[in-house]
């Protein structure tokens, strides 16, 4: 009976053992950089792919633009069945003559073809450099998205980071809670401290544990979080070797920060757009010029067919050759079109100005960020440093007997307090710097 209880254990541990492998092997991992996550995102996300399509299609409506000043090519053909032709009366010393145009009963066939070929069209000109300022634009935005891709895929690469850290810090404080109530038990068990301290490293102990499990869960939604934004699939296991600690040098150089948006997509984009709507402001003035026009067309026609044997009818032809000039004399709409250009003009101005306020605000209340948490980084280590201090000290004053299981308690508790502080410092600090390159437009 022992032999069979012990085969079946083997065997399970066996099975056990397979499942963890086959575990580990369809749950592949991906070791990233935020260098390397960037680039994923940049590649991989539908935003971006769809912004890249959008400067495609503006590339075709460039080609179209500049189509409108090729030879245009009709081909034009017609069948006419006449019932009854129509007539002309004519009154003739004192008579009245009818003559018919054509045959009753019969068909006429008509084929022409015709070639226009502009010669001088202002509008086609304007709409051609119109087609060059949206393809500008459509690459203007495609740089906006990548650059809000960016800041977004940094964010979550950083909140990773903490989450990770703030997890780390999480079980160091509940492995803590859990030796200290090892020790504080046996010491109960030998009658060297009361039972309330024992009650209290299990309640310490046992208070821990849920923030472990919160952490725990915040890991994996950000990991997740990140892997939405990289355009990757549910089931690899996104691994970072880094923690906030590294950027810790980055944070001293807060001073040389300056406020410049040159590069600032939603500016630019404004810019392209004004230029846009002057260019349509020439559209609209070019309706008040002349075009002209060279049409050549070439006609054949065969009148007065009593049967359909094409073979047997008697087709003429036709030339010629025309020179057109279309002079607009006067159009209501064009003048309302020209006012309602002006207003949006005037409109984008103001909203630039506003936008430019509101632009140089963020950037100032972003660098503030990052000098407040720059300057608040060194007192943070220095609580850290004390705090571990002080649990140093209190565990050995609670060894010897001087101490309180309560100033134990607290000292852990101060401990873990400040390690997420600190934590959260660089944290801060890397997210404003993160929002700063956008409004800033870095790449």
């Amino acid at each position: 009976m022992n032999l069979k209880m012990r085969l079946k254990t083997v065997v399970a541990m066996l099975a056990a053992m397979t499942l963890t492998v086959n575990a580990q092997e369809t749950t592949p991992e991906m070791h990233i950089t935020l260098d390397k996550a960037i680039e994923l995102a940049l590649s991989e996300n539908p935003t971006i792919k769809i912004a890249d399509k959008e400067i495609e299609l503006k590339e075709i409506s460039k080609s179209e633009a500049w189509q409108n000043l090729l030879p245009s090519v009709t081909l034009d053909g017609a069948i006419v069945y006449n019932a009854k032709v129509a007539s002309m009366k004519m009154e003739a010393m004192g008579r009245t003559q009818e003559i018919k145009m054509g045959k009753d009963n019969s068909n006429t066939w008509n084929g022409a073809l015709q070639v226009a070929i502009p010669l001088y069209a202002p509008a086609v000109y304007e709409t051609m450099k119109l087609s060059n300022n949206d393809l500008e634009l459509a690459v203007e935005k495609s740089r906006g998205s990548k650059i809000d891709m960016i800041n977004q895929v940094t964010k979550a690469y950083y909140q990773l980071m903490l989450a990770q850290d703030s997890y780390n810090v999480l079980l160091e404080n509940f492995k803590l809670a859990e030796a200290n109530f090892d020790i504080v038990n046996k010491m109960f068990e030998q009658g060297l401290v009361s039972e309330y301290d024992k009650i209290s490293a299990e309640v310490q102990k046992n208070n821990a544990w849920p923030s472990v499990v919160s952490g725990k869960n915040a890991v994996e939604l950000a990991r997740l979080q990140l892997k939405v934004l990289m355009g990757i699939t549910a089931d690899i296991t996104l691994v970072i070797d880094d923690n906030l600690e590294n950027y810790e040098d980055e944070m001293a150089n807060v001073a040389n920060t300056e406020i410049n948006l040159t590069d600032n997509s939603s500016l630019r984009q404004i810019d392209m757009q004004t230029d846009m709507i002057g260019r349509q402001r020439k559209i609209l003035k070019s309706s008040f010029i002349p075009t002209l026009a060279l049409v050549g067309s070439y006609q054949v026609q065969s009148i007065s067919n009593t049967n359909w044997n094409i073979a047997k009818y008697n087709w003429s032809d036709a030339a010629s050759v025309t020179l057109s000039l279309s002079i607009p004399i006067f159009k209501a709409k064009n003048f309302t079109s020209l006012k309602s250009n002006k207003i949006q003009l005037f409109q984008l101005a103001e909203t630039r100005v506003n936008t430019e306020r509101m632009l140089n605000m963020q950037a100032q209340s972003f660098i503030d960020n990052m000098t407040a948490s720059s300057e608040q980084l060194s007192s943070n280590k220095e609580a850290v440093r004390l705090a571990e201090k002080g649990v140093e000290i209190s565990q050995k004053r609670y060894d010897i007997g001087n101490g309180t299981i309560l100033e134990l308690t607290n000292s852990q508790v101060q401990l873990t307090n400040t390690r997420l502080s600190y934590n959260n410092t660089i944290y801060d600090y890397l997210v404003a710097k993160s929002e700063l390159n956008k409004v800033l437009g870095k790449e």
